[in-house]
């Protein structure tokens, strides 16, 4: 199996070709190394290599490798899992960003977790299908989301949208209804451009789709170790 930074470069280089292929400049797009279930170790050979920006699904681990690793300079740490409104204050306290706020009460517990701090980046999840049970906020409700945060939530700053495509459909068709949830959410605040989207299996065609977010794991990490 290649290793870390053959993985690495290999990504990379079909970020950089898919970005040609839009007709966008690879400075356009922030490829996230999400590091779930792999230790801190892996974390520092990353940064080694020049990472700078890395994701967790899990508030424990974000917290455990932040505190192992603080001292690694200019290293993002993007939490990108569910969010939970009695773990908010633990997730602020470790994230650079935050990418699943979904709903007011998420919002509300992030800002009153340090309401005079240095503002935290976060983005609106959008649920892309018709499952309410899944995470993210509906699309109708995007932009009632994205002003509560603008007008009651002043130490968190609006950065845009992020969302998961759906397994059973084209993820092509999934990103479009993002472009355009991330249009409704630029009407209530037109800085917030960030795009999150795209994973291991369909980071190009959340390119196409004018994505400025990457979240990349395996296809960089290798298999998650046996947690067993």
């Amino acid at each position: 199996m290649p290793d870390l930074a053959e993985r690495l470069a290999d990504v990379d280089a079909r970020i950089a070709a898919a970005m040609r292929a839009s007709g966008r400049a690879r400075g356009e797009v922030t490829r996230i190394v999400v590091t779930k279930f792999h230790p801190p170790e892996l974390v520092a050979e990353l940064h080694a290599l020049g990472v700078r920006d890395v994701g967790e699904n899990r508030q424990q681990e974000l917290s455990a490798k932040r505190d192992a690793l603080g001292g690694l300079e200019g290293l993002r740490w993007h939490f990108i899992g569910q969010a939970q409104t009695n773990k908010a204050r633990a997730v602020r306290s470790s994230a650079d960003a935050v990418h699943s706020v979904d709903r007011v009460r998420i919002a509300d517990a992030l800002h009153a977790a340090d309401p005079t701090g240095a503002p935290l980046d976060v983005l609106v999840q959008v649920n892309l299908t018709s499952d309410a049970g899944r995470g993210g906020a509906p699309t109708d409700q995007v932009e009632t989301l994205a002003a509560h945060i603008a007008e009651s939530c002043p130490s968190l700053r609006l950065r845009g949208v992020m969302a998961v495509a759906p397994l059973d459909e084209e993820p092509a068709a999934a990103f479009e209804r993002l472009a355009a949830a991330s249009l409704a959410l630029r009407a209530v605040v037109p800085a917030a451009t960030w795009i999150s989207a795209g994973m291991t299996g369909d980071f190009v065609e959340a390119i196409s789709a004018g994505a400025t977010h990457l979240r990349i794991g395996s296809a960089i990490t290798g298999p998650r170790p046996d947690r067993g």
